[in-house]
């Protein structure tokens, strides 16, 4: 049992968990929103033009007593592209326009040596210090020479 409720407080605490949830939250909220807007000014618009008050009414027909409501689907296809479309154009596009000037913005920071490289390059600093050459230390004196 505790194997299980710690595999799920490691999925809970895993971003992906928390930005799904936050997503469908945001989701819910902008969706009650588009539904608003579609209700107050896109169902008007369609009113006037095929004399229903949504499309739910449009394109309804009946066979053997059974109706067959087209305009119930046109009604929520209809929906479900404000949403998308008002998803895209005010969160999605912004974001990933934000996202590449984010990424022109930042240079990748050079990559630090190795440590075996950088044992190599102190070795090479000693024996150069030892020899007097070039890369010996300024004002070093040359160690004395070891029996």
């Amino acid at each position: 049992m505790k194997g299980v409720l710690n595999g799920f407080k490691e999925f809970v605490l895993r971003g992906n968990a928390i930005d799904l949830a936050v997503g469908v939250v945001i989701g819910t909220a902008f969706s009650a929103i588009i539904t608003s807007v579609v209700d107050g000014l896109i169902n008007p618009l369609i009113a006037a033009i095929f004399g229903e008050p949504d499309l739910t009414g449009v394109g309804n027909f009946t066979i053997n007593g059974a109706l067959f409501s087209l305009g119930l689907i046109l009604d929520a296809v209809f929906k479900f592209l404000c949403v998308a479309i008002a998803l895209y154009f005010f969160i999605v596009l912004p974001m990933n326009h934000l996202a590449a000037m984010r990424k022109q913005n930042v240079e990748p920071e050079p990559e630090a040596p190795a440590e075996d490289v950088l044992v190599l390059q102190e070795i090479r600093d000693l024996l150069a210090a030892q020899a007097g050459g070039p890369g010996a230390a300024p004002g070093r004196p040359t160690p004395p020479p070891t029996v």
